[in-house]
């Protein structure tokens, strides 16, 4: 390919690696099921997570950073919001990624002759499937 393409490629990988690196975090991860249902103050987020709110206001600013949340201040309080529909798609493709991830394993372990990659084709689901069932991870909160 030509230089022109390589360069996307390599800006595009990083940007791609610091989204990745600041959802890699499980508060993050946390406060961004929580946002992406709705905008909600740094205090709220705070107490939904059990965490201080210095502690919450440096986890949201690492993801304002990679983009993923924006803010707007109302008098004295700062409210929160992801930056659109894409922030929830990342973190069902994440949790579909690991589920698929751990399946193979367990299955492996049921049936020791089988190879892993054929086991993840016999569960092969349609994404769009898989996606209409998915549900918020747990939280201890």
């Amino acid at each position: 390919m030509g230089s022109a393409a390589d360069a996307w490629d390599s800006a595009g990988a990083e940007r791609a690696v610091a989204i990745l690196k600041a959802v890699a975090d499980p508060t993050r991860y946390r406060l961004l099921w929580a946002l992406s249902g709705r905008e909600l103050p740094v205090g709220s987020l705070a107490e939904m997570m059990g965490a201080h709110v210095a502690a919450v206001s440096q986890h949201l600013a690492k993801l304002r950073t990679a983009g993923l949340v924006a803010s707007r201040r109302e008098g004295t309080r700062i409210y929160y919001r992801v930056t659109g529909p894409h922030v929830r798609s990342l973190l069902a493709e994440a949790a579909l990624v690991a589920a698929a991830s751990a399946a193979p394993e367990e299955a492996a372990e049921e049936r020791p002759g089988q190879r892993p990659a054929a086991l993840a084709q016999e569960r092969a689901v349609p994404a769009r499937t898989v996606r209409a069932g998915l549900r918020r991870p747990v939280t201890d909160h």
